[in-house]
């Protein structure tokens, strides 16, 4: 018993301190890009460019994927559901909501994380093991203006920017089924699905699409971070990553639904 306490009592202390470490990762982060030019040390452009179009441009296509297969199978269900109680009318008011504010931002977040989150714990990691973070530091570089808030700059852009075309592309592709079933037409089922969606519910699945940008750039970093042992490090850590930055989002989710519905 005093074994099983002392245990979960380590695995206590490192989570606080790895939320400590994460918690200083985002305020140096913030640090370096408000006042990295005073300090002669900017944040480079080219390096948020670059990072932007890893994150985003190049996960278009896998989005793109996801995001139609998502609208049509949420499509589907509903309208299966809804006509045991003859009320299959109803179906567009559930599709667009649930796209808008749960699907939309958790199945991006989630893709993501296991794309570019792992991409970034993998790419620090190999940095640490082969000492090349340890010479920025010699050179009077900060790592982390160098290499973490490029991709947590471009992170906070790209995710809400991907989530906004998950839920077009979702939409329209759940536009494709509902019509013909309902013996309705695209054009009207999209002025139904404007005249349903306000403003309020777009921001609130951007918003969280921000979070989960946050979350899925600091645990990237921090596990990356964090590496020890050689490439059997690297992937282990790797592995970390993706599964706690996947977890976190889906927490997140939960308490940002609980405190916003309120």
């Amino acid at each position: 018993m005093l074994t099983g306490l002392e245990r979960l009592g380590r695995y206590a202390v490192r989570g606080l301190a790895e939320f400590g470490f994460g918690a200083a990762l985002l305020g140096e982060s913030l640090y370096w890009l408000v006042m990295g030019r005073r300090r002669r040390q900017p944040v480079r452009l080219a390096a948020i460019v670059a990072q932007a179009m890893e994150i985003g441009i190049h996960a278009l296509p896998i989005v793109t994927v996801l995001a139609g297969t998502i609208g049509i199978m949420l499509a589907i269900q509903g309208i299966y559901t809804l006509r045991t109680f003859g009320a299959e009318s109803r179906v567009t008011l559930g599709i667009a909501l649930s796209i808008v504010r749960e699907f939309s931002p958790l199945i991006t977040g989630i893709l993501v994380a296991g794309r570019s989150g792992s991409a970034l714990a993998a790419r620090l990691g190999t940095m640490r093991i082969s000492q090349e973070v340890d010479a920025l530091t010699v050179m009077g570089i900060s790592p982390v203006r160098f290499l973490v808030v490029p991709s947590l700059v471009a992170m906070v852009v790209m995710l809400p920017l991907l989530t906004l075309w998950g839920d077009l592309v979702a939409l329209f592709a759940a536009g494709l089924y509902v019509a013909p079933q309902l013996g309705s037409t695209v054009a009207a089922y999209v002025d139904e699905v404007i005249s349903l969606l306000k403003l309020n519910d777009m921001l609130h699945g951007l918003a969280k699409s921000g979070i989960f940008a946050v979350l899925v750039t600091i645990i990237g970093v921090l596990n990356g971070a964090s590496v020890t042992g050689g490439a059997e490090g690297v992937g282990r850590m790797t592995t970390r990553s993706v599964v706690h930055a996947i977890s976190a989002i889906v927490v997140t989710d939960m308490v940002f639904v609980f405190m916003v519905t309120r």
